[in-house]
């Protein structure tokens, strides 16, 4: 019977074994041959060598050969266990971490303190959000997936220990040191988001450690420079700041770190720090909460425990105290000394310290450190900073970002074209992307001024004023508050205006504004980053929503866990592309292409945009307005689109009317204007006229009969160099036309002859006739009526008529060098003849945007008709009118829009879907959208500066090899 007891109990071993290996294969491995590895390496060492094991230095990859020199004899002298790294560079850390455990008989134990990533300490690495932005995520498994990103950066550049988590609870507002490092006030918040972290980073090999027990997030002083005193007593430390404790050690932490803390509470010997306290480290973290992991001191250099006088031997009694690893001790030599002597004195027993050694020698183990393999240094920086990062550090932000105040549903902004809206700088750190961002919405107008007055009167007659709290991103440690004036100015600016402040800083920075009343809406950012500050200006306008909880109380005003979901509208996002399934390496051979345009001057300057699934992916700028290379291509330049002006302005009015039965694509031309009616194109339908299909001739020079027959210059019977009543009709700088020529544009028309034959023939007469067709119903022009339908809800705030009439000259890219008809630069004057002649306003050209405004009428048809918080069309209407009706007669051509080609030659890369539209224009410009693929492509240039002779850009096909990359870069 004895015999099947034995069997039994040997059973139930093995299965508590392989059950605690499936669960935890971190932390269980085979014990016999760990343990075997392990006795034979203490077995062999040395007291000296023993002892060394438990000391832990700091190294700089920054600095000179007499510090690593000082490194060396550390390990070849007092054989330490362990490094710690601080600041320096990730390839010289690589480097030198194989030269010393080059010379490590027992490979060393490699730490680092990087509570957000490698960035804490070294250059040219990646840095995730602080705790406390990560505090306000509703989704743990967002902080699981930092843990492991940071783990595994941590294991490619050969480091084991991570210093993190901070599991602080930080319930003292003025904490000097923990603040945005902890993740908030609420602990049973620390303690899921730290044990998420954890699992995180251990998934990936690495250790990580719980500090700063017993706690130091309520406190009023920094460790670093005194010690500190928690108050608390017993119970509350146990219910409070002991509690993420307990999560971590059940779920296996690797380890933990003491602080320096005074804790009367816990230990009797008043202003003994924790960290040389028997009572805490052994009796409350070994015996009660039953941890049996590495146990580490905080660093032993820090005045909180090196200051005082009276502890003679620190490192000893830290050691003493229950701590396996003595962390950053300022005398290796001496502490050595210390405990060679203990252990003859019997003071420290040999039981006592083949416990830590062993503790030690068993993470070694698990780390695979029997023998040490270089880490490799190729490709090392591109491994530490990958796509992955990027995305996972957006999608942190995105539900991190709290709106902890709205009234009465502002947020989202709607009705943009009611809007005027300002921006404040607030703060002493850069706010440019934010700026940025939100004018990629609408206009916002800077404001800023030396005195309230001033601004308040400047301010009154915006609807809504944005201000922005911009203070540094450098570290976690950095001020956060409003200054006195900065306080005072808000509150004026809130009393009269309506009002949403966003801080890009901790949200304790609002705990200094008196009243919140007058504030009708606060949202919280958490850091000023660029990803930041580009998320919340999405937020403000809808294209994303803010799902972030506060992990701090403010006052009495908004409680921990405050957090209102903004709901969102249709409008352009702005992130990755892997986001929406394309490869970003595969994008970036655009780039070649953008950079060819420029140096074989195919155009002085080029600005591109990709979209996909409403998000724009790509948007970037190559060259100059000239080659004369004075002012690079801005996001906010805007170019003459040429033709394109027919899909963007007069086909979304023809389709309106359509829509509301005003015409039909069966309507004649004498039906729409009597004028046409006994013409050769009375009969001619709306259908044929916008397919290409009518037999009109392609153009008509009008400008060349105004020009004098002999000099070829303009006639001074119709041109005039100043405005008069007569000569009203701006065609370029201080040049105007009689007014009298106009009728006789649609005349010669009228007068024209047809084609022979019918068949497709590309033809700009159309929206001639149109353009006389809408501004006679509508009483109004192309201008004023797409402004007022379109542009100004759309936020297509760049997307005018006439451009000077807005926007200063630098930011209009010239189109010509025009030596033929005006005799001038073409700079914020359309470049077609006949549009000029019209005013600047044709139905067929005239048009000025840039590539962000062109994506959203582009998105807006995508999203069949809607886009923000308006439907523009119904779906049925761009269905019907992105239609080729013609294509048995071999005429691609779509009502407006173009086509994808039916043979082998046509507009496009000849590889996007049937559905897709676009158009193309003159200037060097082009956009297309893919329904199938959810694709918008805005190509935008000045091909024809200095003449329009220049067709390279045509004859090389740049912009469609450009879609063809993009098609290519669609990753399923």
């Amino acid at each position: 019977m004895k015999k099947y007891y034995t069997i039994t109990i040997i059973l139930i071993v093995s299965l508590f074994i392989i059950s605690a290996q499936q669960q935890h294969p971190f932390y269980i491995q085979d014990f016999t041959t760990q343990d075997k590895w392990i006795d034979s390496v203490y077995t062999n060492m040395t007291q000296k060598e023993r002892i060394g094991q438990l000391f832990n230095v700091a190294a700089y990859s920054n600095k000179d050969s007499v510090h690593v020199n000082e490194v060396k004899q550390m390990i070849n002298n007092y054989h330490i266990g362990g490094l710690t790294f601080f600041q320096g560079a990730p390839t010289r850390q690589a480097e030198l971490t194989n030269e010393y455990q080059k010379l490590s008989k027992i490979p060393l134990l490699v730490a680092m303190d990087a509570e957000w990533d490698l960035g804490m300490r070294l250059d040219s690495t990646y840095r995730y959000p602080w705790n406390m932005t990560l505090g306000a995520i509703k989704n743990d498994s967002i902080i699981e997936q930092i843990g492991a990103r940071i783990g595994k950066h941590c294991k490619r550049l050969g480091v084991h220990i991570n210093f993190a988590p901070v599991v602080d609870v930080n319930t003292n507002p003025n904490n000097p040191i923990i603040g945005n490092r902890s993740y908030g006030e609420n602990y049973i918040n620390v303690a899921n988001k730290a044990a998420a972290f954890t699992r995180g980073m251990q998934s990936e090999g690495v250790i990580a450690c719980a500090k700063h027990f017993p706690g130091h997030g309520d406190t009023a002083l920094d460790s670093h420079k005194t010690l500190p005193t928690v108050e608390f007593s017993a119970q509350r430390i146990d219910s409070i700041e002991l509690f993420p404790y307990k999560q971590l050690i059940s779920d296996n932490i690797g380890s933990i770190m003491v602080a320096h803390l005074n804790v009367p509470s816990m230990e009797p010997n008043d202003g003994l720090p924790a960290s040389l306290s028997y009572n805490i480290v052994t009796k409350k973290l070994k015996h009660e909460m039953g941890y049996n992991g590495l146990i580490f001191t905080d660093a032993l250099n820090m005045a909180g425990v090196a200051k005082d006088s009276t502890i003679l031997n620190v490192e000893l009694d830290a050691f003493l105290a229950g701590n396996d690893v003595l962390l950053m001790s300022q005398d290796v030599p001496n502490a050595v000394a210390s405990f060679e002597q203990a252990l003859l004195l019997g003071t420290l027993t040999e039981e006592r310290l083949e416990y830590s050694v062993k503790n030690i020698l068993r993470a070694k183990y698990k780390h695979n450190l029997t023998t040490f393999e270089p880490i490799k240094t190729d490709s090392l920086l591109i491994d530490l900073h990958t796509i992955e990062d990027d995305i996972l550090y957006r999608n942190a932000m995105k539900q991190a970002i709290t709106a902890v105040k709205v009234t009465d549903s502002l947020l989202p902004l709607k009705n943009l074209e009611k809007q005027k809206i300002a921006y404040v700088p607030m703060g002493d750190a850069d706010g440019k992307t934010f700026v940025n961002t939100l004018r990629k919405y609408t206009s916002v107008r800077v404001l800023k001024e030396k005195n309230l007055a001033d601004l308040v009167k400047k301010l009154k007659p915006y609807t809504t004023v944005i201000v922005g709290f911009h203070k540094s991103n450098a570290n976690p440690w950095k001020g956060y508050k409003f200054t006195e004036k900065e306080i005072v100015w808000l509150q004026e600016i809130a009393r009269t205006n309506t009002v949403i402040l966003d801080v890009f800083t901790s949200p304790y920075s609002l705990l200094q504004v008196k009243s919140f009343t007058n504030i009708d809406n606060i949202v919280v950012s958490y850091q000023n980053s660029d990803e930041a500050q580009e998320i919340s200006a999405q937020i403000i306008f809808g294209a994303l929503k803010a799902q972030g909880k506060l992990p701090v109380s403010i006052k009495d005003e908004f409680s921990v866990g405050t957090g209102i979901e903004t709901t969102t509208l249709p409008r352009l996002m702005y992130g990755l592309p892997e986001t929406v399934g394309i490869n970003s390496q595969k994008l970036q051979r655009i780039d070649s292409l953008a950079r060819l345009v420029v140096s074989q001057k195919m155009a002085p300057g080029v600005q591109l945009l990709i979209a996909r699934k409403g998000k724009v992916i790509y948007n970037k700028n190559f060259g100059y307005h000239t080659y004369n290379k004075k002012r690079r291509v801005k996001d906010q330049d805007i170019y003459d689109v040429a033709s394109m002006t027919k899909i963007l302005a007069t086909l979304p009015l023809i389709m309106k009317m359509e829509e509301s039965k005003k015409i039909t694509l069966q309507s004649k031309l004498e039906e729409l204007l009597p004028k046409f009616k006994g013409t050769n194109k009375d009969t001619i339908s709306v259908i044929r006229v916008l397919s290409h299909y009518a037999r009109l001739k392609p153009w008509i020079p009008f400008y060349i009969n105004t020009l004098d027959s002999v000099t070829k210059k303009p006639s001074p019977k119709w041109y005039s160099d100043s405005l008069t009543k007569e000569y009203s009709i701006k065609v370029a700088d201080k040049m105007y036309m009689n007014v009298e020529y106009k009728d006789s544009i649609m005349q010669r028309i009228i007068d024209s002859d047809l084609l022979e034959r019918l068949r497709y023939k590309y033809s700009d007469l159309p929206y001639y006739i149109l353009k006389d067709y809408v501004e006679a119903e509508y009483k109004s022009n192309l201008n004023k009526l797409t402004q007022h339908y379109f542009y100004k809800s759309l936020g297509a705030h760049y997307t005018t008529y006439n451009p000077l009439e807005k926007f200063g000259k630098w930011m209009i890219v010239p189109s010509e060098e025009d030596d033929y008809y005006r005799n001038q630069k073409l700079q914020g004057y359309v470049h077609d003849m006949g549009a000029a002649m019209q005013g600047g306003i044709g139905g067929h050209a005239g048009l000025f945007s840039n590539a962000n405004d062109v994506a959203k009428m582009m998105q807006m048809y995508l999203q069949g008709g809607s886009y923000g918080d308006k439907k523009y069309f119904d779906a049925k209407t761009i269905a019907k009118f992105n239609t080729c009706y013609f294509c048995a007669d071999d005429n691609r051509r779509g009502v407006g829009f173009d086509k994808p080609q039916l043979g082998d030659v046509g507009p496009t890369c000849g590889c996007v879907s049937m559905t897709s539209f676009g158009h193309s224009g003159f200037t060097g410009t082009y956009t297309w959208a893919d329904p199938d693929e959810e694709i918008v492509y805005v190509f935008l240039s000045n091909r024809t500066y200095p003449t329009m002779s220049n067709r390279k850009l045509i004859k090389t096909d740049i912009r469609t090899k450009i879609q063809k990359l993009i098609y290519e870069a669609i990753e399923e």
